[in-house]
């Protein structure tokens, strides 16, 4: 059996944009003595080989900071006409099943992911989107993960996509790039450009209608099959949270 990790490591990043930026304290063996002697203990009674135990703290670290799964909370309040799942009330079914990548490593920056293509590429490679599967989109963009730009590079997956996987059964999604759908100061742009409002997040907002998770963030989809694995993708249980931080695998028997 492999394990291939599928999540970006947690760590400072100064290149980081503010809203991507994490923080964590890293504490000494050492402190942690005078920890235990704040509770009572006497340092003459302390194990002779103890040097303390390390510890960490994260001081600051967004849900949607790191490799996360998105909840349908995220996308909006409400499915249809009812309430919207947080993190914590996704179901754990979901987070495990057979994966499925799709490469559209070819694309541009900018460019967005279209149906027609993603059903060429599924026929030309006798693969086959089964209920359950969690599907994975190659993009390629990883390799910019700790460059100022990282969330300037992306392609992104159309509404039409999301909502065609859905239909199929499809509840959990993945992409190896910053966001879902097309980069933001892209569509910032062509906004300004278009003078039109309706550009953003399209296939985010399928959600309002269909119930799924997306992962964002993801590495190493380069390195999978594109299918005859599975994934195991469970987020942190953050109550009433929008997203959680996850440790994406795949497993390859």
């Amino acid at each position: 059996m492999k394990i291939v990790d599928l999540s970006k490591p947690i760590a400072y990043n100064k290149k980081d944009p503010w809203f991507m930026r994490v923080k964590i304290k890293h504490k000494s063996h050492r402190a942690s003595k005078w920890l235990i002697r704040v509770l009572g203990l006497p340092f003459r009674l302390f194990p002779k080989n103890f040097e303390g135990w390390a510890d960490d703290c994260i001081q600051k670290m967004g849900v949607h900071a790191t490799t996360h799964m998105d909840a349908p909370w995220h996308y909006s309040p409400t499915v249809g006409d009812a309430p919207a799942k947080t993190i914590d009330q996704i179901p754990l079914e979901w987070c495990f099943g057979e994966g499925l990548v799709i490469d559209m490593s070819h694309k541009l920056d900018d460019e967005e992911i279209m149906l027609e293509e993603v059903k060429c590429f599924i026929d030309d490679h006798d693969l086959v989107v089964k209920e359950g599967m969690i599907v994975l989109f190659r993009t390629g963009r990883d390799k910019y993960i700790g460059q100022s730009d990282y969330h300037k590079h992306g392609v992104g997956v159309s509404a039409a996509v999301t909502e065609w996987l859905i239909d199929l059964g499809i509840k959990v999604m993945g992409i190896d790039a910053w966001g879902w759908d097309l980069p933001l100061p892209h569509l910032i742009e062509r906004a300004k450009e278009t003078n039109d409002p309706d550009l953003f997040w399209n296939a985010h907002l399928v959600g309002q209608r269909k119930e799924y998770c997306h992962m964002e963030q993801m590495v190493n989809l380069g390195s999978l099959p594109l299918s005859g694995f599975k994934v195991a993708a469970f987020p942190l249980k953050i109550v009433g949270a929008s997203a959680g931080p996850a440790r994406v695998v795949a497993i390859i028997e």
